[in-house]
């Protein structure tokens, strides 16, 4: 389905956006990551080799520097040609109460999780193909479900759904589709290991699921597959939660869980 399409994976050299990019890389497609440790964006290629990559690219930038980005949108063009799909994922999160944050705290994670979201997709706008390209953001439930010890990330990525939509409408008409993915907690991620460390927390977590279970990483990465496929073709603006229910709770059940930890 995506042989020789050109997939551009933000964040991709761990977790969730690394199983998505690995998804893609098994579909055939030429795949570029981009992340700020080298030696995560190396570690990264080489298991999309052998994944069955034969055509992949790694850059060593980080999402807050734009100049960096568009760097590595450019060489991904002159290697690959434009760019077919866009995983944008970078991240930051940690728990903390806001009056125990710093300004610099606060701050770090908005221009990792929401400037970054926009120097990516500002940058990535020149190479994507159109019509047809398809534009993912990796989002969080706590950007509409508030959540104690989360404000950073609430504020953070809301601005990221609202970023999602908004661009869902500008760049519609050039036939570019934005979307975002929601994921719940996903097993084997450094999210859960930063956000669920003690059995006690885990317990709580899977009380609020109503699957009562964490997701997978192919949980997201099928979601990737599916919602950059032609079989998604007039779906745009929206934010899929793949979280086995977890949004359903409510902002008491997550609040519970955080809480937990």
């Amino acid at each position: 389905m995506f042989s020789q399409k050109t997939v551009f994976v933000a964040g991709g050299t761990s977790g969730i956006n690394l199983g998505i990019a690995l998804a893609f890389a098994r579909q055939g497609a030429k795949v570029a990551v981009l992340s700020r440790r080298q030696e995560k964006v190396d570690a990264a290629v080489a298991q999309l080799r052998e994944a069955g990559a034969t055509e992949v690219l790694g850059f060593a930038a980080d999402v807050r520097d734009y100049p960096g980005v568009v760097a590595a949108f450019a060489a991904t063009r002159t290697q690959f040609g434009e760019v077919d799909v866009l995983i944008s994922g970078a991240a930051g999160n940690f728990l903390a109460p806001a009056v125990g944050m710093s300004s610099n705290a606060f701050k770090s994670v908005m221009d990792i999780d929401l400037l970054g979201t926009f120097h990516v997709m500002r940058a990535a706008y020149e190479h994507l193909k159109k019509p047809g390209a398809s534009v993912i953001n990796i989002t969080a439930a706590q950007s509409w479900m508030p959540s104690a010890f989360q404000a950073h990330v609430c504020a953070a990525k809301a601005g990221v759904d609202q970023l999602t939509r908004t661009l869902a409408i500008e760049w519609g008409p050039a036939g570019i589709r934005v979307n975002s993915i929601a994921p719940g907690p996903i097993e084997g991620t450094e999210g859960v290991a930063r956000l669920v460390p003690t059995e006690k927390s885990r317990e709580a977590w899977m009380r609020s699921i109503p699957l009562a279970r964490f997701g997978q990483l192919e949980d997201i990465s099928n979601a990737a597959l599916w919602l950059s496929s032609g079989q998604a073709s007039y779906v745009t603006g929206v934010v899929l939660s793949v979280d086995g229910g977890l949004c359903l709770g409510g902002s008491s059940g997550i609040t519970s869980a955080f809480m937990a930890a």
